[in-house]
């Protein structure tokens, strides 16, 4: 994990003024640090510049406070959602480009709300699904 941290992969604001413990488990933090490894990292060098974690990994009661999906890899540590630092759409889709291009082994790539950020998974089934929200 050279430019991503456990801790910038687990903040949440909601967590935090709703009292939620969002502490990933041993398992969690594998699957974190793979996402990191496999995608983010590689990522971030290709990128040339700082990648923002808007939601990384969060615990059952935190996906439902947020209003996550039932199933969301975020749960498993497997998902990130991100943004340019820039936070400017032209960037987030140059890097939505990049991640889809870059031959990264992703899971799912999801421009969500019209890149307002992306979401990247890792795991185990490997899909390479590309959707538009």
């Amino acid at each position: 994990m050279k430019y991503f941290t456990f801790e910038e992969l687990t903040r949440s604001e909601t967590a935090k003024a709703r009292g939620i413990d969002n502490s990933p488990t041993p398992e969690i933090k594998a699957n974190l640090e793979m996402l990191v490894d496999k995608v983010l990292d590689p990522l971030r060098e290709r990128w040339g510049a700082p990648i923002i974690v808007t939601s990384g990994y969060r615990c059952p009661s935190l996906n439902k406070a947020v209003g996550g999906a039932k199933s969301s890899q975020h749960m498993k540590g497997e998902a990130a959602d991100i943004k340019a630092k820039s936070g400017c759409r032209s960037d987030n889709i140059r890097l939505f480009k990049l991640i889809k291009s870059a031959g990264l082994p992703f899971d799912q790539l999801i421009d969500e709300k019209n890149y307002s950020w992306i979401h990247v998974s890792y795991g185990p089934r490997q899909r390479r699904q590309i959707l538009h929200l």
